[in-house]
Order: C-alpha cells, then structure tokens, then sequence
C-alpha cells in the first residue's frame, strides 16, 4: 500500500521541534550558569583585590654586611727568660685579670744572680762612704794648705768613681731583680685565656717564636666588616642631595648572628678604613659591642646591621605587590579614585624588611594590590579590599570584614592568590 507525500514528511516535522526545544533549554541553562559565576572569575562583576593603601614615613635605611667577630684584645704570653718551667697556675679557658700569675720557670740561678748583684752593691757603698770622708777630710786640710791641690783633685775623683760604682751596682740590682720576676710570667691583660701549649718540665728561651698560650678579651668585642666602594658612593651622594639624613657620629649598629638570630645588644661603629682595597673594592668598618655573657667568641661569622641614615618622606611597597616587567623595570597594580587599575613604574632604591622602599612611582593614599593581581587589568574595574601585611614574613595576616561576606559560595575570587610568592624578593 502507498504511503500518501503529504504523510511522508511528518517525523521530520516532529524531529525539527523536538531540536528546537532541546536547544531554547540549552540556551537557558547557560545563561543561567553564565550568571551564578563568581565576580572576578570572568564574570560581569567587578574583582575584588586586597590592596595596602600607602603614606609617606620616614625609614630607617640600614645596611646588612657581612663580618667576623674579633677580639678587642689579643696578648701572646711568650717565656722573656730562659728556663725549666715549674708550674703551670691557671685553668685553660678560664678568665684572668691582669698580673695574674701564669707560669712559674724555675727561679734559683735568677735568685742567686739577683744576691750577687744585691752583695755587689753594698760592696760599692761601702767604698763609697770611705771615699766621702777622705773628701771631706782633704777638703779642710785644703783651706789650711796642709795638703796640694793635686792631692785633692786626685780624692775627688776616687769619690766620684766611687758613686759612680753604686749608681752601677744599683743599675745591676735592678736587672737581676727583672729577670727574677720574670721566672713568674703574669697575664698582661684580662680576658680569657687558651690552652697552654707547653707543660711543667718544658725548657723555654726568651723570646721564643712559640706562644705559652693566648688571652683574648671578650668584653667588649670586636666585628669587623666590608662595605664597597659604590654602596659609599651612593651613600654619600643620598646624603649630598638631601634624600638621606646622616644619622649622626655615633652611629649604632645590631647584629644578626649566623643562625638567624639578632644579638640583643646594640654595638656602635667605631672607625671606618681610609683606604679602598684595590683588589676587592672595599674598605674596612669595624664596630664594638658589649659583650658580658661571652655568647661572641672571636671569628664567628655575623652579619653587622649599620643604621645609615634616615630617608624623609619616603613610601614602602610590600615585595609581594611588586613584579617585574620584561625590561626589569619594577612595577605595581595600583588601584585609583575611581575604582579602576593602574600600572605604575616604580623606582626602587633598596629593601627594607619586606617592603621596597620607593623613591618615585606612587603617592599618598596610592593602594597598591598585594592579592588578586592576577583577576586585573590596566584599565579595568576592581574592588579594593585593606589588607594588613606581616611585617615579619611579608603574609597577608588581615583583611577587612568585608572581604569575607562579600565572597560567593561557590569561589574565592580574592583569597585564591593570597598567599601567591612576593616579587622582586631576590633584591635582598
């Protein structure tokens, strides 16, 4: 049986309605998804950054350079007689005062040198009080012309030889007297003393190349450190044209010790070298510091603080809001009056802590974004949301109450790049 044309095209009538449909609900569906995306998610709201909004201080400009520690004192106890050593009387690694006794070499050819120049002199003494009253007798026997002017010339020689003998023995006396106090070698400054490199029964010599021991004094102590040639340059440049105030002669100075920690003391520069060393490019700094408890021991490697000077009216950038660009230039996203997204070119001097600090490229009430940099661009709409910075590890440790509320359910627009890595922290 035939089946009539107008019959033949009814299913494909209903297919085409069918597809027609299915597609009307398609179109709904995605309108409606396209409009539950989060704002800042490519959707049509505005994103929301955290931003810190900045304002002129004044900064302390330090620099950081690296140092040993050095012992404000060092003696090298060496032998100045010769000798058997009887007796060592300190403790190794004990502190001594001054003129404490150290060694003992044995005394007795010292002492018997000593008696014989003591024996010595009352020997010339003695002949000396004879030659004094023979004087004095010729002397009267003169202005009566009993005796010659030549037999009194020739007594006042014999008494003038005769003091010069004592004035002789006396000067002998006095050496032997020196070298037998020396048989007992004494700390000639206070500190602390090393290990003894010799024990009782050691023969020594004066002046020998080999040290006894050392004492090295801890309190105060000394860091010496490097400073460059053009960190000076500039330094003194800053100063010149009134962007840096000189901090003052008495310039202090903290200390980071090698396991990351700062010295609870604060130490003072005392002298700066004269000279640039040609092969390095540096010159010498040395600062003092208290040190009581003896926790600096000589050469321990430290990283000396020195406080430059002080930059007025100047602005810091959280390291975490600064990027580079493909010229290395540094650069911030900026969030002006009007809501929209600048991108600034900054001039960085040096860094500060976590921050940048910035001579030019922002002003006061700037707010630069620290979180979300990535949801914007330059020309753009944004949401500034204040966020407070830890100053410590440069995290964002803070944010307004707003910030949660106004986040949807079902993203976190503005805490997805919250704890993204800070830029430019290389510049440390």
């Amino acid at each position: 049986m035939r089946i009539p044309s107008n019959q033949s095209f009814l299913p494909t009538r209903r297919q085409t309605i069918l597809v027609m449909l299915g597609a009307a609900l398609l179109l709904t569906a995605c309108s409606q998804e396209k409009s539950q995306v989060p704002p800042g998610m490519g959707g049509v709201g505005r994103p929301e950054v955290g931003v810190v909004t900045l304002h002129p201080q004044s900064v302390a400009i330090t620099a950081e350079l690296p140092g040993r520690t050095a012992a404000s004192l060092v003696a090298e106890v060496r032998p100045q007689v010769d000798g058997i050593v009887q007796q060592r009387l300190f403790q190794e690694g004990a502190e001594v005062v001054p003129g404490q006794p150290l060694y003992l070499i044995d005394p007795a050819s010292y002492k018997a040198a000593y008696d014989s120049a003591v024996a010595a002199q009352q020997k010339a003494e003695a002949a000396l009080s004879t030659a004094q009253a023979k004087f004095d007798r010729y002397s009267g026997l003169l202005k009566q012309h009993v005796v010659s002017k030549q037999d009194y010339d020739d007594v006042s020689a014999t008494l003038a030889q005769a003091q010069a003998d004592v004035a002789s023995a006396k000067a002998s006396v006095e050496t032997a007297r020196i070298s037998l106090n020396r048989t007992s070698i004494t700390a000639p400054i206070a500190g602390r003393i090393d290990k003894s490199t010799l024990t009782p029964g050691a023969l020594v010599t004066a002046n020998q190349e080999t040290v006894l021991t050392t004492i090295r004094a801890l309190d105060p102590i000394n860091v010496d450190v490097t400073q460059s040639s053009t960190n000076l340059l500039n330094l003194r440049q800053a100063i010149n044209e009134g962007r840096l105030k000189f901090s003052g002669p008495n310039v202090s100075v903290k200390l980071k010790l090698d396991n990351g920690t700062i010295y609870s003391r604060t130490g003072k520069l005392e002298f700066a070298g004269a000279n640039v060393d040609q092969s390095t490019g540096t010159f010498a700094l040395r600062a003092q510091f208290p040190n009581p408890d003896r926790l600096l021991l000589p050469g321990m490697y430290v990283r000396a603080i020195v406080e430059e000077g002080v930059a007025q009216n100047s602005f810091l950038v959280p390291q975490r809001g600064v990027t580079r660009d493909p010229k290395g230039q540094a650069t911030a996203m900026v969030v002006n009056a009007q809501g929209k997204v600048e991108s600034r070119t900054l001039s960085v001097r040096n860094s500060v802590g976590t921050n940048w600090l910035v001579d030019s490229g922002v002003g006061d009430g700037d707010r630069v974004i620290v979180e979300g940099v990535q949801l914007v661009r330059a020309g753009g709409d944004a949401t500034p949301v204040e966020v407070t910075i830890d100053e410590a590890t440069g995290e964002i440790e803070d944010r307004e109450q707003t910030s949660a509320a106004a986040a949807p359910a079902g993203g976190n627009a503005a805490g997805g790049a919250g704890k993204q890595p800070a830029s430019g922290s290389t510049g440390n």
